[in-house]
């Protein structure tokens, strides 16, 4: 296991040096509170999870604590993909006393990650003691983590939005497809009227080239520009890959199943730019573990 994280650090270093100055993450250089960035998408199977899976891997590799929160109400993607059965989830944790570290699950890679199954449904009938009791115990975990990434539903259901609205940052996930275009747009323009973001960053997937990619992007960065109160910033892209396939069928991931496939360097490259250039602007919109779930709660409330 640690070759395979060598070798995906070594490309995630190689091709940020590449891209420009790159200035290794050190968590205990880091401001406090974890990162939390919130990975959606307008439409299901865009390949979401995917990218929230291996995007933690790959900053795993870079020396990064991260935990993944599988907040997809209904579905298990996250762990079918890391080829992990959780034994304890969040339910577990608000109604059958078992504590939070219990439902913090080791995957391969170094990730780890908390199954919410129907507790983040809960949330809405807890009365505030027992409310902030859970925000108590979930805050625990916010000196161990350096980043939570979190695989939200597909949409613009109420439960997603709290979730984006909650996070400190939103990756939105699209394709080059018209409908996964419209409707990607559709959750930026409704982020853009909660003001709760300055700028979201756009993810493509399953692009066939460079060109499709960015010209993909170009056009979601356009629309937002003329008409929305809210930045756009292009994060990369992950291209149609036989790998990614595999990886799926395999339930394991491409970032260690195959890590010099060419979807493993895109996202390796997209942890480069989330670990460079970016770090002051960064941190001033780090809410924090504790500060993530607490405006949690009181949207649910």
């Amino acid at each position: 296991m640690w070759g395979r994280q060598n070798e995906i650090k070594t490309g995630v270093l190689r091709r940020s040096a590449g891209a420009g100055a790159f200035a290794p993450a050190c968590p205990e250089a880091a401001p406090a509170g974890a990162r939390v960035l919130a990975v959606a998408s307008g439409k299901g199977g865009v390949g979401k999870s995917n990218l929230t899976v291996n995007l933690g891997l790959a900053l795993a590799a870079l020396e990064q604590r991260v935990i993944i929160l599988d907040a997809d109400l209904g579905l298990a993607n996250v762990e079918v993909l890391l080829g992990v059965t959780p034994p304890v989830n969040l339910f577990d944790c608000l109604y059958r006393g078992r504590d939070i570290h219990d439902a913090l699950v080791p995957a391969p890679g170094g990730v780890r990650f908390i199954s919410g199954g129907s507790g983040f449904l809960e949330l809405a009938n807890l009365d505030q003691q027992r409310r902030s009791q859970l925000v108590a115990s979930l805050a625990q975990l916010d000196g161990e983590a350096d980043f939570l990434l979190i695989d939200t539903g597909a949409g613009i259901s109420k439960n997603v939005l709290a979730f984006l609205a909650a996070a400190g940052e939103v990756i939105v996930v699209i394709t080059p497809e018209p409908t996964s275009l419209t409707d990607g747009y559709a959750l930026i323009k409704v982020l853009s009227r909660f003001r709760s973001h300055r700028e979201v960053l756009l993810a493509v997937s399953r692009a066939a080239g460079g060109a499709e990619a960015r010209e993909t992007a170009r056009r979601v960065e356009a629309a937002a520009g003329r008409f929305l109160d809210i930045g756009v910033r292009y994060l990369g892209a992950i291209y149609e890959d036989r790998a990614v396939n595999r990886a799926v069928r395999a339930q394991r991931p491409f970032m260690l199943a195959e890590p010099r496939s060419r979807p493993a360097r895109a996202v390796a490259d997209m942890a480069g730019q989330l670990l460079t250039g970016r770090r002051e602007e960064a941190a001033v919109r780090r809410p924090g573990i504790n500060g993530f779930f607490s405006r949690l709660a009181r949207a649910f409330g």
